[in-house]
């Protein structure tokens, strides 16, 4: 393989203090689907609605750090964190190493993709 493997943004990771008001603005707005929930469907801990991951975070209280994660589907996630390792700084998560914690605390969750994927999300968005 020369150069990095291809990949797209999957999702961006956000803590809410209002899960489902969050869930009925996304549903409402665009109508997207929540398309996975963790936890209580009632009350979950965090659900996956189009290109979003919502936390629930109720004591959420900072403008700070509001974006948890941004999860990253690549064709090969054992080259991209290969070469991730390369920079100086980059850690891994104790919950594996395709989680990925940048110098200044921004995390990436790298997730598998098969070329067709990638190549298909690019055809979308030919800017990646």
């Amino acid at each position: 393989m020369s150069g990095p493997p291809r990949a797209y943004l999957e999702h961006v990771a956000v803590r809410v203090r209002d899960i489902g008001w969050h869930i009925g603005f996304f549903e409402a707005l665009f109508g997207w689907t929540v398309r996975q929930v963790d936890g209580d469907s009632a009350s979950p801990r965090q659900v996956w609605i189009g290109g979003l991951q919502l936390m629930a975070a109720p004591a959420f209280d900072g403008a700070e750090g509001r974006v948890n994660h941004l999860g990253v589907r690549c064709e090969n996630v054992e080259a991209a964190i290969a070469i991730a390792r390369g920079f100086a700084g980059v850690t891994a998560l104790e919950k594996g190493p395709n989680w990925l914690v940048l110098p200044e605390g921004l995390i990436v969750e790298l997730l598998p993709a098969s070329d067709a994927a990638v190549a298909a999300a690019v055809r979308i968005h030919p800017q990646m």
